[in-house]
Formats: structure tokens, sequence, C-alpha cells
């Protein structure tokens, strides 16, 4: 029997999964890879979804989730611990890994879970609170399901920590700062991943200089990078900070906040819906968060919703590349990063005054590299691979 590492992402009503060979050096393809959606959803049952390293379906189904005394995460976990066993019986889960979105201050690196860990992470809700409980649910129903198994959590903040002090600061009254409000980075898991493979796509010399990563998808974010080491970030204190995305605003003046409470009597629940669920692409455009559709689409507002989205992404690569003193190298990465060939078209347009010539052919191909052999600039097309850096630290970490 094969040793196996599982790594798990869990959401408010999904679970992504994937599991990985464990061996000496942990190949970047999974063995197999799904999620389980609608979790704890009323009315609706949960639905898994999973494939082999082929692409071919090994299951798409509803699940029945009853069970006593369980959450939906612990009987979701259950079920899939009992899954695996089933349709994967040459392996046995030697580790789990855990994507958890906030480590704060604390935690510049992975680290294998214990009771003063897991309360640790406990703290740091008031941090994340749309996403940190969740993260924490994974990890108890996998203690659950699998009393011993070693855990690690894997931070999304923690690759953003080598970013200089001045670089995480709000001009906030140094009480409030001491509280833990400042700029923490999201993402960090995907830019990590890019930043270890960019000799492969740069060199090493140019890998090592002055790179900014555009992580498109739903959540948007991008990252200035020297040395391979995080120098700046697009998202501060939460997720919703910096560029516009499927459904969050994105930067936003807090006046704004200050007007819509005082005039529009919108509490703190109305506010959240307004930033994370209404706003960003969907908002503007009035039709989908989904970047393919409004591509598609003949209305002026799916083309204004896309103009913003890219002039978003222009202004913020101006002031990353300020803060790097230049540009080197413009990576694109995530769903519309990676798909997105219009988008990434509109963009370099846009940043011919820093030296980046695009071939067109090259990128309606989403080719690795999309730059023009005369540019000065490097553009390339970069696909990330999160789970993958889960699994490494988390074979590393179990030993």
């Amino acid at each position: 029997m094969a040793d196996g590492i599982l790594t798990l992402n869990a959401g408010s009503s999904s679970i992504k999964f994937a599991l990985f060979a464990r061996e000496a050096t942990i190949p970047r393809q999974p063995v197999l890879v799904g999620q389980i959606d609608g979790i704890g959803a009323a009315g609706q049952a949960a639905h898994l979804k999973a494939k082999d390293a082929a692409g071919r379906t090994l299951d798409d189904a509803d699940l029945d989730l009853d069970g006593p005394a369980l959450t939906p995460h612990q009987a979701a976990l259950r079920h899939l611990v009992g899954w695996l066993h089933r349709h994967e019986a040459g392996w046995r889960i030697a580790g789990v890994g855990h994507r958890v979105v906030h480590g704060a201050q604390q935690f510049s690196r992975p680290v294998v879970l214990d009771d003063a860990m897991i309360a640790a992470l406990r703290g740091f809700i008031p941090l994340a609170p749309l996403h940190q409980p969740h993260n924490l649910a994974g990890i108890d129903a996998m203690r659950s399901a699998s009393p011993g198994l070693p855990q690690v959590a894997c931070f999304d903040t923690a690759f953003h920590r080598s970013q200089p002090e001045v670089a995480q600061l709000f001009a906030l009254p140094r009480a409030i700062t001491a509280e833990g409000v400042r700029r923490y980075g999201f993402h960090g898991l995907s830019y990590e991943y890019i930043a270890d493979v960019l000799p492969q796509h740069l060199g090493d010399e140019r890998a090592d200089g002055r790179v900014v990563v555009a992580h498109l998808g739903n959540g948007a974010s991008m990252c200035a990078m020297r040395g391979r080491r995080s120098q700046a970030s697009t998202m501060g204190f939460t997720a919703v900070d910096g560029l516009m995305m499927g459904t969050r605003t994105g930067n936003l003046d807090p006046g704004v906040l200050l007007y819509l409470m005082d005039y529009r009597k919108m509490d703190v629940a109305a506010l959240t819906r307004l930033l994370y669920k209404e706003s960003g692409l969907l908002g503007v455009s009035g039709i989908s968060q989904d970047m393919r559709v409004l591509l598609d689409s003949p209305a002026p507002e799916a083309r204004e919703a896309v103009d913003l989205f890219c002039y978003r992404i222009v202004r913020e690569i101006g002031s990353l590349a300020a803060a790097l003193g230049g540009l080197d190298a413009l990576v694109f990465t995530g769903g519309i990063g990676e798909h997105g060939a219009p988008v990434r078209e509109r963009v370099c347009a846009s940043l011919g005054w820093l030296g980046i010539e695009l071939d067109g052919p090259a990128n309606a191909a989403n080719a690795a590299k999309i730059s023009a052999t005369s540019s000065r600039v490097d553009a390339c097309v970069i696909p990330t691979n999160e789970e993958w850096i889960i699994a490494r630290h988390t074979a590393g970490l179990i030993g």
C-alpha cells in the first residue's frame, strides 16, 4: 500500500481535495482531485465530484450527510475518508495538508497542528471571520474522522511576511496597529508556487529580478517580488482589498462606507454582503461575475465591467513597479490570468511605457511566454498549483 498526502481547502459550503503520491519528490500531478459542494445548504443535497489523474470521472453524485451529532463539515469529511478508502484502496493517507487563510504575524511558514496551534488559529478568526472558521471546521472534522493522523496548516498570508515593515503598515494609531490591524496580503500559496518555478520560465537572474505576479480569478490580487520574495501586495488587511474581483469591490474609499452607514443606514451585515457578494464584475455589469460571460456579452455594462477590471490591474501594476523600482517580468496566473487572453492583451497594451510588447499569436494561444522578442519586459502565463505547495510542505513536515 502506497502512502499519499491529502490536501484540503475547506470553505463555507465546499471542500476541495487532492491526493498526491508521497515520494522523495512530491509529483506535481495529483493521483485524484475533486470537491464536495453544497455542504450545509438548506433544501439541497451535498454533491461530490472527483476525477483521476487522466481526467476520468471517478464519482459524480449527491451525498446523504445526515448523521447523529455531526456538523455538516464533519459528515462530509467522514464521507470523503470512506470514499478514498473505497476508490483508492491502494493508498494510505499519511498526512493531511490544509489551506488556512490567516496565520497573522505569528506564522511565516507551515506548521504541524496540535491543540496549541489550533487554539492560536482560532484567535485569528476576528482577522478573517469569513474564511478562518471554515478552514478550522475542516481541520476539526478531519481530526474527528481520523484521530492521530498528522495534519499541517499552510497559510495564505505566510509568503508576504518577507515584506518590509513599511509595506505592512496602515497610517493608524499605534494602539490599533498593535491589535493586528495591518496589511497581510493573501493568495500566498499561489505566489509561492510561481516563485518556485520562475527560473524555469525566466532563467535564474531574471527570476530573481523585479517581477509582478497577477493572480486573476474570482478572487484577484497581485504581488511584487524581488529575489522571488514578496515586497508588496494589492491585498491588505482582508481579501476584499486591492483589485476589483468577481463579486468583491477591491480598493474602496472608506468614506463610501461611512456614507452608506449614515445615509442608507446599512449595518455590518449589509455592508459585508455589498463588499464581498454584490460588487465587482457582477455589480458593475449587473450580468455575471464570470469573465467568460462578460467577454462574450454585447451589453455595454459588460464591456464597462471588463474595462474597469483591466484599468484597475494597470493602475496597480504601476504602483507595484514603483515599489520595485522598475519591472523585469510580468506573470499572469489564476483562472482569468491563465485563460483570459483578451484581458492580458488589454493590460499589456496599456503598459508599453514600462517596456512590455505583446506577441499577439502567442497570447491568443495562452503560450507560456507571450511577450515579443523585442520586449524589454518578459510577459508570461504560468498555471498555479497551490495544492502541490501544500502537499510538499506537508510531506516535509511529517517526516
